[in-house]
């Protein structure tokens, strides 16, 4: 089973940058998809941005311009370039990883971005 460590989360300003970054550890294969998605108090768990084992991105839209997502060539961590932060950013994030036969989460890091 993949497992799957977050680190980097923390307290800044509006307008700030945070880096976040997630280490997998076990077999990582080079068909999988992962990412990041945020939980906010009394809101769904929702999509940041992903990255396949083809280097292929998706963004939410919220973040679209203001967040980068990467991988390394190893496939074995990803990272994610918060810029622009905003108060409405502020959430628990989480790493995924996933394929058709594994789906595993990370334990989240939080991010709060005060006004």
């Amino acid at each position: 089973q993949v497992q799957l460590v977050e680190s980097g989360g923390g307290v800044v300003q509006a307008g700030g940058s945070l880096k976040l970054a997630c280490s997998a550890s076990g077999r990582i294969s080079s068909l999988s998809t992962m990412g990041w998605y945020r939980q906010a108090p009394g809101r769904e768990r929702e999509l940041v941005a992903t990255v396949t084992g083809h280097r292929q991105k998706t963004y939410a839209d919220s973040v679209k311009g203001r967040f980068t997502i990467s991988r390394t060539t190893n496939r074995s961590a990803i990272f994610l370039q918060m810029d622009s932060l905003k108060p409405e950013d502020t959430a628990v994030y989480y790493c995924n990883y996933r394929r058709l036969t594994d789906d595993a989460w990370g334990q989240g890091t939080q991010v709060t971005v005060s006004s």
